[in-house]
């Protein structure tokens, strides 16, 4: 008889976001007239830049002509491609990235699970809490913990909170660890880090023989010039971090579906013999046995991200969610409410008020205000007490979620 993975059937009861959706359509069901605003998950609203969208189309004009048709590219995505994300990403800020260290892929999300494939099943692992929880499940499916706790906390890894009291940022472990999940700006404080924070983990990384998985999604909404944008903008990050970034909120490609990972030549892992292995050589394995690489369509419309109109236009992009995310730390913090986050960063971090629990903010607010947040308890322990909201929507709506808790909480 065929037998299941049973790693799986350690998992919490489901996995934050369907959750959500399931006690807002419960919500919705019975009350069919309530005007729902969403802000919870982290999916953007705006139309693709102009440049991306005249690029795809392009495409797909190509690929109805045999001269210009396109089949399997290269797994590792187009050489035009990772050029530019090596010239304007990383070689522009001092970075030294080539562009054959990037590796183009269909998400993120995927990617930081992925990753797992090519490492070991005894590594100690550490994850900060709060956390995204795909970092958290994926090692959960691949056996690397334990059952779970009453408050959630996985056997086997290693928790490192980040609180208002350490100003959100990422502590170094008192032990040692071997795969490390940074990600700044972080989902789902809001926080960044500096240089010397970031600085302090590359330093811990290299005497522990360490391996940083750097997720930087959100880069592109950092506005302080003394915040890096890259792990790579720290002397030695290239031989202790991977690297993960995504086009999804950067350039709105979240139903687009295109992001990268940097795998530097000179990082090393240690196999069972005690030799050296190029973690390079075995990601590239990896995708090239288990990828086919994403569509030359989605491709050409990243590309265009790099020219002169679609930076500007990403530009715009980007700046009106962070206005968003002012017009939300604004008006909740009028209203009398703890808020965190939303300035480098796309998502502001709540306290809940009145001791509320997470989830019961969370219904409060869909109940009373029709608002949907996330509760900050499905990103770990060290999130309960806490809700993100996202500033991706409209503006109407953010204004409209905004007045609406204001006139339930104000003071």
């Amino acid at each position: 008889m065929a037998t299941i993975n049973d790693n799986y059937l350690k998992l919490k009861a489901g996995y934050l976001f369907p959750e959500i959706a399931r006690r807002v359509n419960a919500f919705a069901q019975a009350n069919p007239d309530a005007k729902i605003i969403r802000l919870g998950i982290g999916d953007v609203t705006e139309p693709l830049p102009a440049a991306c969208r005249a690029a795809m189309v392009k495409a797909v004009e190509e690929m109805g002509e045999r001269a210009t048709f396109k089949g399997y590219g290269p797994e590792q995505g187009y050489p035009w491609l990772r050029e530019k994300i090596a010239a304007y990403d990383f070689q522009a800020r001092g970075c030294n990235i080539d562009a054959d260290e990037i590796f183009v892929s269909d998400g993120s999300k995927c990617d930081t699970g992925n990753i797992l494939d090519i490492f070991g099943d005894d590594n100690v692992i550490a994850v900060t809490d709060p956390v995204y929880p795909v970092y958290v499940d994926t090692n959960v499916m691949a056996g690397h913990t334990g059952a779970a706790n009453e408050k959630g906390e996985y056997e086997g890894l290693v928790y490192l909170p980040i609180t208002a009291e350490n100003n959100f940022t990422a502590q170094l472990p008192s032990q040692k660890v071997d795969l490390i999940y940074l990600c700044f700006p972080n989902n789902p404080t809001g926080a960044v880090a500096t240089k010397e924070h970031l600085k302090a983990w590359v330093d811990y990384a290299k005497a522990n023989g360490s391996i940083i998985f750097f997720d930087a999604a959100y880069e592109a909404f950092i506005t302080d010039a003394e915040i890096p944008h890259s792990i790579y903008e720290i002397e030695g990050a290239d031989s202790c971090a991977l690297e993960f970034r995504s086009f999804s909120k950067t350039a709105g490609f979240t139903g687009t579906r295109c992001a990268f990972t940097v795998v530097p030549k000179n990082l090393t892992a240690k196999a069972c013999d005690g030799s050296d292995v190029q973690l390079w050589k075995l990601w590239n394995r990896r995708q090239s046995t288990k990828f086919n690489g994403v569509s030359y369509i989605v491709q050409r419309g990243a590309e265009a991200v790099y020219s002169e109109e679609g930076q500007k236009q990403v530009k715009e992009l980007v700046n009106f969610y962070l206005q968003n995310a002012k017009i939300i730390c604004e008006k909740l913090t009028a209203a009398g409410l703890s808020v965190y986050g939303g300035v480098n960063a796309p998502y502001v971090w709540v306290k809940t008020p009145n001791g509320l629990s997470s989830w019961d903010f969370f219904d409060k607010l869909l109940n009373e205000c029709n608002v949907v947040v996330t509760p900050g308890s499905g990103f770990g322990a060290a999130g309960e007490g806490y809700v993100r909201i996202s500033a991706f929507n409209s503006r109407e709506n953010v204004e409209e979620a905004m007045q609406r808790i204001g006139d339930k909480f104000k003071v």
